[in-house]
């Protein structure tokens, strides 16, 4: 199956959508297709052994509309960019249209409420005036509504172009009828229509102006991730600096990047150091240090220093491109929570019109006089107040700005579906190593025996110039010079905890590796042990005098290493994989949310345990090997609860799969990206709060937006019928209607741009 996303054109409110969709699925080889009516994209996964582009292109035409040609091959966002200049063009149309027929509705309208305002000149009054201001609003200013409902006429459906072109063009007419016949019409008390005709549409065509211009700030995330690219590069081939196209950086290419720069496309430094902003990609606010190996990323800001960099990945398949890509893919996806009003959007119209011919039939029959008048009146009322624009935006637009919210926060998240299943999650699973702890062992405690027993330090020299080394910094010291030249992870911890503190080393002379025990070296005052108890029973060295320590460590989950000197056991170093410093208040803050939390680890339970203790978790799952992760995530479901497991996106990557919603923790530059359905680009737990408040705050905006939409339409147009005035004698005037109408569209867009204000209550 090959997924292809590619613009639509003549699309207008909801029911095109399901035009579109339906004629792209009745294809032979479409598994699915989706249409977004605020990106105006459709997505559409096929085969391509049964179908083609060609094909898919016939059906939406034989639907009467456009689906433009897609061009995989460019960097993901230029066809967002190209469809914002075409956007932006339209409205630039729609408000000349609005300006227009705003200045010849004016006196129309003034002219039409003499009745009410006597100081209207006489001239404004004059029907044939009133002919010749009306009718370049309802022939031109209106010509794509009447456009619209003539195809719609060919292809034997309906939208809103119908509504609104049969409602005007019915006003207009009946207008033109009595100026032209004012004796057969006047003596039944006949009045022109002409102010109705020209305010609606100037109405509606400022609704879809303003709607236009909202709907273009819900994706400006993407702009601005478009933006971070910059478009040359300065590269050395040959020896020489030359300035190019960044669309021309081919993989291999060496690029020189100078202070205040950005990078263009990824790479690794060769040469140099510096450090770079990566806030725009990550969400990390502090600088990364980049030196030779350091991998840098499209997009990101150099801040000191110059460095040359080898190109790896370029085009569409930087870290940047590829965020862009998702990020598009996720806002021109659909949320379940859509289909209610897609349904009621693919019958709307015809109901309407139904409504309307009826609305006219009873006020005809049973109406007061003039019967005629107001059957005319309620009719075109009923038609242009219905709107189904305002089903068909009110989740897409909201999603649109969430996820390009999520993005600036370093929170990817793949698709409208994933937002809605993030906001029902009641439990999270977090992976134990490199997920919710550092991911690698660190020095948590030194415990000495006694004092120090004055060890020289390199050189010869005191151990400290200015004092006595302590005995705990003594024990730090004689085991990072043991472990120096040992690649083992816990000695690795043991050398760094040491330069840390800025500690100097005693000299070694002899080094040598007890397999499975420890480490073996000589200094020039004595013998170093380092290692386990079978190290130590070995070479005949009492630790009883340890044993309550060294078991309050293990119980803590921690890695003993002894430390002995000149056949003396001095104390013990505690090593262990500590959790992340913000994982106890995330843990925290997910609890206030009401969601359940706990550790899936295959760490033996005394580890796994200590863990949970430090960041406040109440549940443990241990010693789960990684093909029974998936397993014990159906366990949790299967107890009726909603899982997010939070991983890193490859080694976790059946139960990510098997979970509910998958997060992977990482950088952003690897599968993650691609495997789970949130990414947090920064890998911090925080993250996941804000994942979590971020679809709760999308859902609570996309059901505000429904309610009003499902709300406006099934109280204003019973209103707009007449079904207050047998009670209370309430008439809704066309023009009101048309003014509702106009502004219920831009009312759900612009209770979805809220989002672009929103901020998460917890970390990030």
């Amino acid at each position: 199956m090959e997924r292809m996303t590619a613009p639509v054109r003549g699309m207008h409110c909801a029911a095109c959508v399901g035009k579109v969709e339906r004629a792209l699925a009745s294809v032979p080889g479409v598994e699915s297709a989706s249409v977004n009516l605020a990106t105006e994209q459709a997505a559409v996964v096929f085969d391509p052994a049964r179908t083609d582009l060609a094909r898919l292109r016939a059906a939406v035409a034989a639907a009467g509309y456009e689906l433009a040609e897609a061009r995989p091959d460019r960097v993901p966002g230029e066809a967002v960019d190209g469809e914002r200049a075409a956007r932006e063009a339209a409205q630039r149309r729609e408000k000349l249209k609005f300006v227009v027929g705003a200045v010849l509705s004016a006196p129309v309208l003034l002219g039409g409420m003499s009745h009410v305002l006597p100081w209207v000149p006489g001239v404004l009054q004059n029907p044939w005036v009133q002919l010749v201001l009306a009718t370049p609003v309802q022939v031109w200013v209106g010509w794509q509504f009447h456009r619209g409902f003539v195809h719609d006429l060919r292809y034997r459906t309906a939208s809103m172009s119908t509504l609104v072109s049969i409602g005007t063009s019915a006003a207009y007419l009946w207008s033109v009828a009595v100026t032209l016949w004012p004796h057969a019409f006047m003596r039944h008390g006949a009045m022109t229509y002409y102010d109705v005709s020209a305010v609606v549409i100037t109405l509606v065509v400022l609704g879809r102006w303003l709607e236009a211009r909202a709907r273009g700030r819900t994706s400006e995330a993407i702009r601005r991730l478009m933006s971070l690219a910059p478009r040359a590069a300065r590269v050395i081939r040959d020896g020489v600096e030359m300035d190019v196209p960044t669309a021309e950086v081919r993989v291999g290419d060496f690029v020189r990047i100078r202070p205040g720069e950005r990078v263009p496309v990824d790479g690794v430094v060769t040469e140099g150091a510096s450090t770079v902003d990566e806030s725009m990609l990550t969400g990390e606010s502090l600088p990364a240090e980049k030196a030779p190996e350091s991998s840098v990323f499209a997009g990101t800001v150099n801040r000191t220093g110059s460095f040359v960099f080898r190109a790896a990945r370029v085009g569409s398949e930087t870290t940047l491109a590829r965020i862009i890509k998702l990020v598009a893919e996720a806002q021109g996806s659909r949320a379940p929570i859509q289909r209610l009003a897609d349904r009621v959007a693919a019958v709307f119209v015809p109901i309407v019109l139904v409504i309307a011919a009826l609305t006219f039939m009873a006020w005809w029959l049973f109406g007061p006089e003039p019967a005629g008048l107001l059957a005319l009146a309620n009719a075109v009322a009923v038609l242009v107040i219905a709107c189904p624009c305002a089903m068909g935006l009110a989740t897409p637009t909201a999603i649109m700005v969430a996820t390009g919210r999520g993005a600036e926060f370093g929170v990817l998240i793949k698709s409208a579906a994933t937002l809605e299943r993030l906001h029902r999650v009641d439990t999270v699973v977090f992976d134990k190593t490199g997920t919710l702890t550092v991911g690698r062992p660190v020095v948590t405690d030194v415990v000495p025996v006694g004092p120090a027993v004055g060890v020289r330090a390199a050189g010869g020299a005191a151990a400290e110039a200015s004092g006595e080394m302590t005995a705990a910094d003594e024990i730090l010291a004689l085991a990072a010079a043991a472990e120096q030249a040992s690649e083992h992870p816990l000695g690795e911890a043991v050398v760094a905890r040491a330069k840390e503190r800025g500690l100097a080393l005693p000299p070694m002379r002899e080094f040598s590796t007890v397999a499975g025990q420890g480490i073996d070296a000589m200094t020039t005052d004595g013998r170093v042990l380092l290692g386990n108890r079978t190290l130590m029973d070995a070479r005949g060295i009492d630790v009883d005098v340890l044993a309550p320590g060294v078991q309050r460590l293990a119980a803590e989950g921690k890695t003993v290493i002894y430390v002995a000197f000149a056949g003396q056991v001095l104390g013990v170093i505690a090593v262990a994989d500590v959790p992340k410093p913000e994982a106890k208040s995330v843990v925290a803050a997910l609890k206030r949310l009401g969601v359940s939390v706990a550790m899936l680890t295959g760490d033996h339970r005394l580890t796994a345990e200590a863990i949970a203790r430090q960041a406040g978790l109440d549940r443990v799952l241990a010693e789960v090997l990684p093909e029974d992760k998936a397993r014990a995530i159906k366990v949790l479901q299967a107890e009726g609860r909603r899982v997010a497991m939070v991983g890193d996106g490859i080694n976790d990557a059946p139960a990510l799969a098997q979970a509910d919603v998958g997060i992977a923790m990482g950088s952003g530059t690897d599968v993650a990206i691609d495997a789970a359905d949130v990414t947090l680009m920064r890998g911090d737990l925080n993250g996941v709060v804000t994942a979590i408040e971020l679809s709760r705050a999308t859902i609570r905006v996309i059901r505000e937006n429904l309610v009003w939409a499902f709300g406006y339409n099934t109280i204003l147009i019973p209103v707009a019928a007449g079904v207050l005035y047998p009670v209370w004698g309430v008439l809704l005037s066309p023009i009101l209607a048309g003014s509702a109408m106009a502004f219920s569209s831009v009312s759900v867009v612009t209770n979805s741009l809220r989002l672009k204000r929103w901020r998460p209550q917890h970390g990030s």
